[in-house]
C-alpha cells in the first residue's frame, strides 16, 4: 500500500527533511520524491509505502502539517488518488 503526499508553499530551508522525518517517525517509507522550486514557491510530491504505518493517514497528515505549518499538505491513499485522476 502506498500514499501520495503533496506539500506546497513558500520555499524555506529544510522542508524535505522535516516531511521525511515525520514520515520516518510514522514508519512510512519514502519510495519516490519529486520537488521543484519556482521563484519563491516550493512544490513536492512524495510517494510513500504505508504497509507498516503506525498511525492513520489523517494523523500522518497532521504530523507533517505540524512540522511545516506554513505549507499546504495533502495525504491521500494511492487508490483514492488514482480513482480521482482517472479519465
Amino acid at each position: 500500500m502506498r500514499a501520495v503526499i503533496t506539500v506546497i508553499g513558500k520555499d524555506t530551508v529544510g522542508i524535505l527533511a522535516k516531511v521525511s522525518t515525520a514520515c520516518a517517525e510514522a514508519n512510512a517509507n519514502v519510495a519516490e520524491v519529486t520537488q521543484s522550486v519556482l521563484d519563491e514557491y516550493f512544490a513536492m510530491i512524495m510517494l510513500v509505502n504505508i504497509d507498516k504505518l503506525t498511525c492513520s493517514l489523517e494523523e500522518l497528515k497532521n504530523s507533517i502539517s505540524d512540522t511545516v505549518p506554513a505549507m499546504t499538505v495533502h495525504v491521500m491513499h494511492e487508490d483514492i488518488f488514482n480513482s480521482m485522476h482517472r479519465i
